[in-house]
């Protein structure tokens, strides 16, 4: 299990590996549930802003999983929810526009 401090950092460079990203942000939301069974369990609550080239062609739900996938095992224990806006940076340009 990743440490609780450790875990945005964890994401972070995880993230930053497997998708080389163009704009990153990941948010720890744990405070925010104290007392939901989740969080009771060890697990924490996540926002994550993805901005990838490597979604491009990819529909919003296969980016999801893609997610999922790179953090592999941290799913089950260490992360127990996980928000997730995954953009190509053309719709990050307009998103931010």
């Amino acid at each position: 299990m990743i440490p609780a401090g450790e875990r945005p950092a964890w994401i972070e460079t995880t993230l930053r590996e497997h998708f080389e990203p163009e704009h990153l942000e990941v948010q720890d939301e744990s405070h925010l549930h104290r007392g939901h069974p989740g969080a009771a369990a060890g697990g924490g609550h996540f926002r994550v802003t993805l901005v990838s080239p490597r979604f491009v062609g990819h529909a919003r739900l296969a980016r999801h999983r893609m997610v999922y996938d790179a953090l592999g095992d941290a799913m089950k224990a260490d992360i127990h929810a996980l928000s997730v806006r995954a953009f190509t940076p053309e719709e990050w340009e307009q998103e931010s526009a």
